[in-house]
């Protein structure tokens, strides 16, 4: 490989044409990019490999594509942050802090936001730039929000704004470094909004050369930008030298590349890993979880040595929805599925089917790590009270009620299955592909199904719409179609709401209703594990589960397998 990159350099120095400091640039790195690529895309590690940082991971469902309109999934979004920023981003702690945007002020009626951007942020080197530093400016995010909501591009992302904005003029540049956002209504949780991916800033003359195909050529801000895509196999990427945040003490990214693979099967993934031909493994199976982790939920001691576990909380919910609207199913009956609630043993679901990872539900729908969770008043798990509240409701099955799952949770719905049974409800489990379960919940074909709630942003209020009226599926999130005058009332309450201690008394009078009411039976709060090699540093995984790679480092081993 160097044979060939030193005999490309040697070519262009023989070469006899003029050329200016920005075109000796380009080509120069253009030789840094051939250099390194080669070794992205074989799997060989010769010593003179060693001398690059280059980390090494995974994404075994695929990344559809590496435009932030189009971040939906978490593999889309994973790779979406190492390319892309935003006016705001989230700290480890998922507090909300500059990006683009270095400050920014409300307006007293909680109606306009104004953001002054900061004047030093690049876009990445791309020909269209035709050799010409490109910088972020305020018609940037005008330009990117509108395009995101515009119908004709079909963004994933398009809800995101509605209902929110001003209907004329909602972004404005009042010049190059500020902009401003117009809503029709105050809006609360816009700030931790404005930091999804969907709102990452793409130049408008980018997207117009690549068109469609701007997802496989994308042309960011990020601490990496786009090398190479190879469909199915390889995608790799290569620090920014422009990075904004980086400084002579602190250079950003410390990484030269980040390979991802696309192996389809976890275990040959796991395998890879391993093996040492992967830096990073997530995504734990129920099928080998316990070839990794022991019943405490720690890594088995033959992976100790090479490889540190990583578990931190994760904004996701694991709950049984119940559709309130079916008058024929037991399940209409408040007493009912109360029931179905207490029967459930959460703690023995954590310890015997996840390995200790997670939490057993123990408050309301909002997960810990969020200031609107709320510990619940009672013990979530009473056979007891169960048996008390099918008494009354007044349901003596003559068959057996169906709960829908997935192939990935069906161990979990036979624990439900034998907690009612032994508290006398008769459940039967239908096992269905998750494309299909999401297509039947939607339309509300479902009676009774295992659900999750992964939050978009860190906001509880981002839960709480799951029960708002309006928002019944398939229209919103609402997929118990839950209906309830006095919580809708409340959530509005709540999105007007800027005072702290108010937000938290609205979150309790909310999440005491649905409590009350009991449109789902919740099972746990879910936590994610990465495991490492001993020679990642610097990896930070927040509770959204992303991950962050602008500090991260990669330590040589004795005895290394790469």
């Amino acid at each position: 490989m160097s044979v060939i990159s030193n005999l490309w350099s040697h070519r262009y120095q023989s070469l006899k044409f003029k050329s200016t400091p920005i075109l000796r640039g380009v080509i120069n790195r253009f030789f840094i990019v051939i250099h390194i690529g080669f070794m992205l895309i074989s799997c060989h590690t010769s010593p003179e490999t060693k001398k690059y940082q280059i980390i090494r991971f995974n994404s075994p469902t695929g990344i559809t594509s590496l435009d932030p309109a189009f971040a939906r999934t978490q593999e889309n979004i994973r790779a979406v942050n190492q390319l892309f920023n935003g006016l705001l981003q989230l700290d480890k702690d998922l507090n909300i802090a500059p990006a683009i945007a270095k400050k920014w002020s409300i307006s007293n009626d909680s109606k306009t936001y104004t953001f002054t951007l900061r004047n030093d942020v690049l876009f990445h080197n791309d020909p269209i730039f035709k050799g010409l530093k490109r910088a972020v400016k305020a018609d940037d995010f005008v330009y990117t929000f509108s395009r995101l909501i515009n119908p004709k591009t079909a963004s994933d992302g398009a809800w995101i704004f509605n209902g929110i904005i001003a209907e004329s003029n909602p972004f404005i540049a009042l010049n190059d470094s500020t902009l401003q956002v117009n809503l029709k209504k105050p809006f609360t949780p816009l700030l931790s909004l404005l930091t999804m991916a969907y709102c990452y800033v793409v130049p408008k003359e980018a997207v117009a050369y690549y068109g469609l195909d701007f997802g496989k050529h994308p042309v960011g801000t990020g601490p990496f930008e786009f090398a190479n895509w190879h469909d199915g196999i390889k995608l790799n990427f290569l620090k920014n030298d422009s990075y904004f945040e980086s400084s002579p003490s602190n250079p950003i990214p410390k990484l030269d590349a980040i390979s991802i693979s696309f192996i389809q099967s976890k275990q040959t993934e796991l395998l890879e890993f391993s093996q040492g031909k992967l830096d990073l493994f997530t995504g734990l199976e129920s099928s080998f979880k316990d070839e990794i982790l022991n019943a405490q939920g720690f890594l088995q001691p033959k992976y100790l040595k090479e490889f540190t576990l990583i578990k931190s909380p994760y904004l996701n919910t694991e709950y049984l929805a119940f559709n309130v609207e079916d008058n024929i199913s037991p399940v209409h009956n408040l007493y009912f599925r109360k029931a179905i609630s207490y029967a459930i043993d959460r703690e023995a679901m954590i310890t015997y089917l996840r390995n200790n990872v997670g939490q057993a539900a123990d408050g309301g729908f909002s997960p810990t790590g969020l200031p609107s969770y709320r510990e619940a008043t009672e013990p979530l798990f009473n056979p007891s009270k169960a048996k008390e509240c099918l008494i009354k409701s007044g349901i003596k099955q003559t068959k057996p009620i169906l709960l829908t799952t997935t192939r990935d949770y069906l161990d979990l719905c036979i624990l439900v299955q034998k907690n009612c049974a032994a508290v006398g409800i008769q459940l039967k489990i239908e096992v269905v592909p998750s494309s299909l379960l999401k297509q039947q919940k939607s339309v509300g074909d479902l009676s009774f199904f295992r659900g999750s709630w992964i939050a978009d942003y860190p906001d509880g209020e981002n839960y709480m719409a799951c029960f708002y009226g309006p928002n019944k599926a398939p229209n919103g999130p609402n997929y118990t179609r839950y209906e309830n005058a006095f919580f809708d009332a409340n959530y509005e309450l709540l999105l007007k709401e800027t005072d702290l201690t108010k937000r938290a008394e609205i979150f309790t009078t909310l999440e005491e209703n649905l409590s009350q009411n009991q449109p789902f039976a919740l099972l746990f709060y879910d936590e994610s594990i990465w495991i490492r090699s001993q020679a990642v540093n610097g990896l930070i995984i927040n509770s959204l589960n992303q991950m962050d790679l602008r500090q991260t480092t990669l330590n040589q081993l004795p005895n290394s397998k790469k």
